[in-house]
């Protein structure tokens, strides 16, 4: 926010604000101390205070001095003289420190006229503690110096300021941020005939009500005020504003308009001219600043759309808009291709009806995450119901669309294609199922495996687990190295897969043990299998690199699946068996108790 901040570093700055603050000061004081204390109109504390709010804290001490000693030497030659030059200079100081400190805490930036939120800062730090603490002190001050009593100078100080404030302070800040040279610079010459003609009329609409009309006609000018505001936005509502401040405030100070209508002193109807003012300046501005706050969204909301259409449109993934009701709004060109179907076809079609209808809940479920929960993306994988390129899978993310509320309004997808990674993944998955060495299942694949017979056998299924060890094993890597070991491994699988059926499975678990799932088995068919496949690792040495052949023989355990058991239990109960069978001789096979 500081970036907005005016860098000043020219020493003729602060003689300049001095001159300024002394012209403003001069004027308020000569011409509306109606009643001997303190001014009725005043406006020289808002170029300080406007002063402040754009420029950075290293400049404040020389525009702070330089303002102090012009409000002093006004003071002293047109207010209450030099007794009271001082401290209300310290006073006028304290105002416009307050206001500053306040703002640019709560509010930095100083975008007064652009936005709600700054300005509703300002104008509370003006009314609030700025004016209290200080109108107290000048109200002090006054009444000891003049025959003015302490409530009286405490009103006429509390309104001159306040109003003046309020009307002056923002209209300062844009000329000081140089608004009106961008808008002379950016706007074209048919606006600026336009913003010309709505204030001649508007000027001349307030000479009327104030110099012509014989009845109170204040409410007339409301009417092109707002007008002016909606047409030429901030610099327009600070014109009107100024417009309105000069022609009615001569008026009224020279006896005319309606405000001259009302009884009473001419401070009193000058008090009741800046109590309107400042409604006016509350009327206009705050409008102001929410249509330039909403030109800026819409301003935002259109490079937004611009950069979406520019993505959704060459962008490789399908971009969807759905409403809430699940029906598409848009589909991006890539539709065509990614799923097979032109994208002005899918509009007006269910989401759902993309989707496969096995996976169509599942997809179903996260939109309704989405819209629930929507400042989170859900992702969802499905299979597509049609493909123009056979993909096999899908990712969507999905993301809910919220309006000013935070209520959901629809949803924004992107779906591409997963087929490829789907493939990989799979791939990998085999990779990893299998024992690199044997092409046995490994050790987690066949638990699994297992898992799945066990679940099978307690709806009363058959199968038998066989577990395997070669014999000797530790002699050949020994005798011949690991080398012939890992030749031994994979031939001994080799050589039991013929004698397999197709639904057995066989498994690794680790070093030389085996482990081999029968299924549709009880135990005396699968004591069966066990012996003819122990013929045939018997009948076929492995001959290892060296042309030696090398005689396998391996020890088995049986038991056989039960549905009250687990598989851990099952494989101890097995592993006991095989450890009884390697006592018994070896090479051969004991059943599980």
């Amino acid at each position: 926010m500081q970036t907005s901040l005016r860098h000043t570093s020219s020493r003729i700055e602060p003689v300049v604000l001095a001159g300024a603050y002394f012209f403003m000061a001069s004027i308020a004081l000569a011409s509306s101390r109606f009643e001997g204390g303190l001014a009725f109109i005043w406006g020289a504390n808002a170029l300080l205070m406007a002063y402040l709010l754009t420029s950075r804290a290293s400049v404040w001490p020389r525009a702070l001095i330089a303002c102090g000693m012009a409000s002093a030497l006004s003071t002293a030659l047109w207010g209450m003289g030099t007794a009271a030059a001082i401290p209300m200079a310290g006073i006028n100081l304290l105002e416009a420190l307050i206001v500053a400190l306040i703002c640019r805490r709560f509010a930095p930036g100083g975008k007064f006229a652009g936005s709600m939120q700054p300005l509703f800062v300002f104008i509370l730090a003006l009314c609030g503690p700025a004016n209290l603490v200080a109108g107290l002190a000048a109200a002090s001050v006054a009444s000891a110096l003049t025959t003015v009593p302490f409530g009286a100078s405490l009103l006429q100080w509390y309104t001159g300021h306040v109003l003046g404030g309020l009307t002056c302070t923002p209209i300062l800040i844009m000329l000081m941020k140089g608004e009106l040279r961008r808008w002379f610079g950016q706007t074209r010459r048919w606006a600026k005939c336009e913003a010309l003609g709505l204030l001649l009329l508007f000027a001349l609409a307030t000479g009327f009500v104030f110099y012509v009309a014989r009845f109170p006609m204040l409410f007339a000018l409301l009417l092109p005020m707002v007008a002016i505001v909606f047409r030429l936005g901030n610099l327009g509502a600070a014109a009107s504003v100024i417009i309105l401040a000069m022609i009615g405030g001569m008026a009224t100070m020279t006896g005319h308009g309606p405000l001259h209508m009302i009884p009473g002193t001419l401070g009193e109807r000058m008090q009741y001219f800046q109590l309107f003012l400042a409604f006016s300046f509350l009327l206009s501005m705050p409008i102001a600043a929410e249509l330039n706050s909403r030109r800026r969204l819409f301003q935002m909301l259109q490079e937004s759309e611009a950069r979406y259409r520019a993505i959704a449109e060459n962008s490789g993934d399908v971009v969807l808009n759905i409403r809430v009701d699940g029906v598409i709004e848009y589909a991006s060109p890539s539709a065509a291709e990614q799923i097979g179907c032109a994208p002005e076809l899918l509009i007006g079609q269910d989401a759902a009806n993309l989707v496969d209808p096995v996976d169509r809940e599942q997809v179903t479920a996260t939109l309704d995450r989405a819209l629930h929960q929507p400042g989170e993306v859900q992702t969802v994988e499905f299979r597509p119901f049609i493909s123009a390129q056979g993909s096999e899978w899908c990712e969507m993310v999905a993301r809910a669309v919220v309006d000013e509320r935070g209520m959901p309004t629809g949803l924004v997808c992107t779906i591409r294609d997963m087929s490829r990674h789907k493939a990989r993944q799979r791939a990998l998955q085999q990779v990893a199922a299998l024992d690199s060495l044997t092409g046995a299942d490994s050790r987690r694949a066949f638990l699994e495996k297992l898992e799945e017979e066990m679940l099978r056998a307690r709806h009363g299924g058959r199968a038998c687990l066989l577990l395997i060890d070669i014999d000797h094993f530790k002699t050949v890597n020994d005798c011949h190295g690991h080398g012939a070991g890992d030749r031994v491994l994979a031939g001994f699988v080799d050589r039991l897969r013929p004698g397999l059926r197709g639904g057995d499975s066989i498994g690794r678990l680790g070093g030389e043990e085996f482990a081999i799932l029968l299924g549709g088995t009880d135990v005396v068919r699968a004591s069966m299998i066990c012996e003819r496949l122990r013929e045939m690792v018997t009948a076929h040495p492995v001959q290892i690199d060296s042309g030696d052949l090398i005689p396998v023989t391996f020890s088995a355990g049986l038991v056989a699946l039960s549905g009250q058991s687990d598989s851990q239990a099952v494989l101890e109960a097995a592993d006991k068996a095989l450890y009884n069978a390697k006592h018994s001789g070896r090479n051969c096979l004991r059943l599980a108790a």
